[in-house]
């Protein structure tokens, strides 16, 4: 969750494609670029430890635009892949 934070952040599409469960993920990726993603709270985890295939992360992202704030708040759902690579299958809003 985390990385993918960071992938927001940095604008990097290319990554947060990557990190996508391929069974949900959409062919391409546009990041607004009027927001500027600055803060991470993790509020929650389900799951997601060493013997587990799914785990869920419940989160709050911070950022700004230019009309003010922004937040973002979803249980995203995690799957680790056959490479052992945790990846984003789809979310809720929280």
């Amino acid at each position: 969750m985390r990385s993918r934070f960071s992938a927001f952040a940095l604008g990097l599409p290319e990554y947060l494609l990557t990190s996508w469960d391929p069974a949900t993920r959409p062919q391409e990726l546009v990041l607004d670029g009027g927001v500027e993603w600055r803060r991470l709270f993790i509020s929650d985890t389900t799951a997601g430890g060493p013997g587990d295939d799914t785990g869920y992360v419940t989160f709050t992202a911070i950022g700004r635009s230019d009309e003010g704030r922004v937040e973002q708040r979803e249980r995203s759902r995690f799957a680790r892949g056959a490479d052992g690579h945790w990846r984003y299958v789809d979310g809720d809003a929280a």
